[in-house]
């Protein structure tokens, strides 16, 4: 029987994006540990990218790659923190 998965949230998309930014990471790799499809990928990731939460840099081999800068960290704490306090008791 097939059952309907609840979209994730803003946050929790954020949360998951930013994640996967901790260490500098190629675009793909990014999209895949968030399971985002391309679409959804794009429209939040270059949000991020935007306003400064993520940055791209130049790896040892010339290609890119995207690491969250010091202002993804605060969001990423800010936001586990919302969640934790929205879901205690």
């Amino acid at each position: 029987m097939w059952r309907m998965v609840p979209r994730r949230s803003w946050t929790e998309i954020t949360i998951d994006l930013v994640e996967a930014t901790l260490t500098p990471v190629h675009k793909t790799r990014i999209m895949y540990k968030s399971n985002l499809n391309f679409d959804r990928f794009n429209k939040y990731f270059y949000d991020l990218l935007r306003k400064g939460f993520i940055e791209e840099i130049e790896d040892s081999n010339g290609g890119l790659v995207y690491k969250a800068t010091k202002r993804g960290k605060t969001l990423l704490e800010v936001l586990r923190k919302a969640q934790e306090f929205a879901s205690s008791p």
